[in-house]
């Protein structure tokens, strides 16, 4: 490891142990369905949100102050910390739910007009740099943001979460979200 990610990686863990392993966990493992799981999050993305948190973009009166100090070097240390981190992985709690979120996942609804989620978050929900990682999240907190996105309360990220997700039914939300939580 080169001294520049060490650094990085000691300016990490010193914000991490003072505030952010509260709701997030010491590695990025929330065991509270409230707050998103960070592990194995890309990098570029945790970076991202962490600005819009600091900047308004991304609302959240948590976070906001949480925020307030960082540098874009600490926003960049956080994300390439936890995007090491090894990612969550349990079972779903509810495989009936979950096959259903398969089929909507990775090939939409053509009755409702639902694309298929894994057209811009990949086969295996990782996402890319500029998106986030969902496999292994919350079921509780991915559906929460989808319920956002549908009510325009999300804003930050790009519009097309706001057409796809006014077009999800509560059920099709709480699939896909169970889905994901077990991959």
């Amino acid at each position: 490891m080169a001294l520049a990610d060490e650094a990085a990686q000691a300016r990490a863990r010193k914000i991490i142990g003072g505030s952010c392993f509260l709701c997030h966990g010491a590695d990025g493992e929330s065991a509270s369905e409230v707050f998103p799981r960070l592990a194995a999050q890309n990098a570029d993305y945790i970076a991202k949100q962490l600005e819009q948190f600091k900047s308004g973009a991304r609302k959240s009166t948590a976070m906001a102050s949480m925020v307030t100090n960082l540098t874009p070097e600490d926003m960049r240390a956080l994300g390439q910390f936890y995007a090491s981190r090894p990612p969550h992985q349990e079972a779903p709690k509810d495989a009936p739910l979950a096959a259903v979120g398969q089929y909507l996942y990775h090939q939409g609804n053509r009755f409702s007009g639902v694309p298929a989620c894994a057209t811009c978050h990949g086969k295996q929900g990782a996402g890319s740099d500029s998106l986030p990682r969902l496999a292994g999240q919350h079921a509780a907190y991915l559906e929460s943001q989808l319920k956002l996105f549908n009510k325009r309360e999300r804003t930050n990220d790009n519009a097309v979460m706001h057409t796809v997700a006014e077009k999800m039914t509560p059920l099709e939300m709480a699939a896909v979200s169970e889905y994901l939580s077990g991959k």
